[in-house]
């Protein structure tokens, strides 16, 4: 099927139910990784009304909850119970929304005194079995799953790409080594002339495909690797039966207009509220 026979689908409620669950399926994931990695950490999720509440750390910022008001209406003793399982924790009481919520959800934050803060573009676009989405540049490049005594080199070289960021460097490494050490995970290298340049992963959820995890090391930067990476793994959910891919991006970035010339648009602008303090 060609990118213009794919199946039309629509940024709707049903659009957005879909992805905000695998992203709340790729969290908790994360979640239940860190806590077998690192034991000490108290990383846990609950679920509460369809509000998947994740703890990961006050620092981290998987520590939220995802899907709030997108299964049903939420009540304001639903919100006291995740408010506390934040508060319990010392965290702070973060929340990303869809405006397609229901209106529940508006309606308690702003009589709780919350405020935004952070916007998202939720992007999506149709995928199909059988095609290529994006056109190398490089054909020494080659992408391949990795094995599994592999996720220390993929969580290296994921991290590799944020270097210039010294003061994320060590967050970001144990990041990735939990996102590689994950038993579901979708972990991809890209090599050129048998050296890993960069890294992707994805998650699947009821056939959504999430990518995320995109970073390419500064010397194999303008190669097309992350073209390459985006293409293996979209031909790989493809044939995995899905039919969306997703992903996520500040609204108007350089990653933002590069998903949009690979056939991605936004499904809808995600808005991130915190609890102040009072």
């Amino acid at each position: 099927m060609m990118a213009d026979e794919e199946a039309t689908i629509f940024s709707d409620r049903a659009l957005a139910q879909r992805l905000e669950r695998t992203e709340a399926q790729g969290s908790l994931e994360f979640v239940e990784a860190r806590a077998k990695l690192f034991p000490d950490s108290g990383a846990e999720w609950i679920e509460v009304a369809g509000t998947y509440a994740m703890y990961d750390g006050v620092e981290s910022p998987i520590t939220q909850t995802f899907g709030l008001g997108m299964r049903q209406a939420i009540t304001a003793a639903e919100m006291d119970q995740i408010e506390m399982f934040f508060q319990q924790r010392g965290a702070p009481v973060f929340h990303e929304v869809s405006p397609l919520a229901d209106p529940s959800a508006l309606n308690l934050l702003n009589a709780r005194g919350y405020q935004p803060f952070e916007f998202t573009s939720v992007m999506f676009r149709p995928i199909s079995s059988g095609r290529r989405y994006a056109q190398p540049r490089n054909q020494g490049i080659r992408v391949r799953r990795i094995e599994y005594d592999e996720a220390g080199l993929w969580a290296q070289t994921a991290a590799t790409g944020w270097s210039e960021f010294t003061e994320l460097a060590d967050l970001m490494l144990e990041m990735f080594q939990v996102v590689a050490g994950k038993p579901a995970a979708l972990s991809f290298l890209a090599e050129l002339d048998g050296l890993p340049i960069a890294a992707g992963s994805m998650i699947i959820c009821q056939g959504v495909a999430l990518l995320a995890g995109a970073s390419t090391v500064p010397a194999g930067r303008r190669q097309g690797a992350q073209l390459a990476l985006l293409d293996s793994r979209l031909r790989f959910a493809a044939d995995q039966g899905c039919d969306i891919a997703m992903m996520c991006t500040l609204p108007g970035s350089t990653s933002q207009r590069n998903a949009e010339r690979q056939g991605f648009r936004i499904a809808y602008t995600r808005v991130k509220w915190q609890l102040r303090p009072g």
